[in-house]
């Protein structure tokens, strides 16, 4: 049994890795294809029904693009489809958000101080949130406000909010951050997958049957690619939030995570009048200077601490008994409590370290119990905590980690 965490931990290492190629494939395939729609040039002898054309130069090659507005006049012999990069990387961030918050909902997912249910619930909460999210905003992109782009961008940016918000009310706010993240990189994976890829398919369809294509499919595509366009940075940032306590596990981590939208408004802006060869609007830098430093004083202030009961405080989960039962806990304990609590503590004491590293705090024998896991994943098998040995633990005291997880895990 306790090889499983190892094995387990090595499965999400796989799984995360994935994740990233499949995420650099398709934010590299949306950025260039949007740099390129800007970038088109309309000069005379174009081919019927084309739009615009490029040439660019890259690995020693020159390379001369056509863009057609709606479609060419005949079916092309070699037609490349670019989808699995979007399919890949929601299936394989969704895997890691079982693997990880699913797999671990006690520790990861639920917190009872902010939302007191059951793993299954919390799951089912989180399923839920991603499903309905796609359906509100699908349905606002086939209203009448789909023409007008710029209101329905500010709805779906209160919408944004409004989830950053009720996250923080449901779950940990590790967690509410990241399932931020995967709403929003779900609404762009189904955009993908439910319009824009089938709204290809019925043009590809009409050119082989010799009718005209509908250019309405090309603007309904076009619209949900601008969505993706703008929302892809504030994704990248909610993904690698989880590594960073400042941003999650602070009062008003929902409003810093909404004014993460607002800075990938200012980057896009900037890349894509660039790209359209419309100047370069110095100001969205200026602008989203200024949205950092807000978010950066906005992590500064102290959340007001939930106060506990000293009976709920001693109270152990049947999770937690496990390991606070195991033979060699109390030694744990306490070479914990000497090697890892100066910085693992609701308040640091650790000189430049303004909370506890990914929030996790390890000062009662139930939060020790509770991350019997990441001690024995992190200070007994591997040496990666304390980092680079600050504190001196000895060899001893990481192979006692070792006996005391493993005789709890033996059975």
């Amino acid at each position: 049994m306790y090889a499983f965490p190892i094995i387990w931990d090595w499965m999400a290492f796989a799984v995360r890795w994935l994740h990233v190629i499949t995420g650099i494939a398709w934010i590299g395939s949306s950025f260039y294809f949007v740099a390129l729609d800007l970038g088109l040039r309309k000069v005379p002898n174009l081919p019927e029904g084309a739009h615009g054309e490029e040439w660019q130069v890259h690995g020693g090659g020159f390379y001369h693009i056509q863009k057609y507005l709606v479609a060419p006049e005949r079916m092309p012999e070699h037609l490349v489809w670019f989808k699995w990069e979007s399919y890949a990387t929601w299936l394989s961030g969704f895997t890691m958000l079982a693997i990880v918050y699913y797999a671990g909902a006690d520790l990861f997912l639920v917190d009872r101080h902010v939302l007191d249910v059951p793993s299954w619930v919390a799951i089912l909460i989180s399923l839920a949130s991603l499903s309905v999210g796609w359906l509100l905003y699908d349905n606002l992109c086939k209203s009448k406000l789909a023409e007008n782009p710029t209101t329905l961008m500010v709805l779906l940016f209160i919408i944004l909010v409004a989830m950053a918000w009720g996250y923080t009310q449901v779950f940990t706010g590790r967690a509410a951050l990241l399932h931020l993240g995967a709403f929003t990189a779900t609404i762009m994976s189904a955009n993908v997958f439910f319009v824009i890829i089938p709204n290809q398919k019925i043009v590809v369809a009409d050119l082989k049957a010799g009718r005209t294509p509908d250019p309405k499919y090309g603007k309904i595509a076009k619209l949900r690619s601008t969505h993706n366009n703008y929302l892809t940075l504030p994704v990248l940032f909610l993904m690698l939030s989880n590594h960073y306590p400042l941003a999650f596990g602070t009062q008003y981590n929902w409003l810093i995570a909404s004014l993460v939208f607002l800075m990938g408004v200012t980057i896009r802006h900037y890349f894509n009048t660039m790209h359209a060869r419309k100047g370069e609007p110095r100001w969205t830098w200026l602008a989203t200077v200024v949205l950092f430093i807000l978010i950066a004083w906005l992590s500064s202030i102290s959340a007001p601490q939930p106060e506990v009961e000293e009976e709920e405080a001693a109270e152990l989960s049947p999770f937690e008994m496990q390991f606070a039962s195991a033979e060699g806990f109390s030694d744990v304990t306490d070479t914990v409590m000497g090697r890892c609590s100066m910085c693992h503590a609701s308040e640091v004491f650790w000189p430049g370290l303004h909370t506890a590293p990914k929030g996790v705090v390890l000062e009662t024998e139930a939060q020790i119990a509770a991350h019997a896991r990441e001690i024995y994943l992190q200070a007994g098998r591997s040496h990666a905590m304390p980092p680079g040995n600050v504190t001196d633990i000895e060899p001893s005291e990481r192979q006692m980690i070792v006996d005391w997880y493993e005789a709890a895990t033996r059975g």
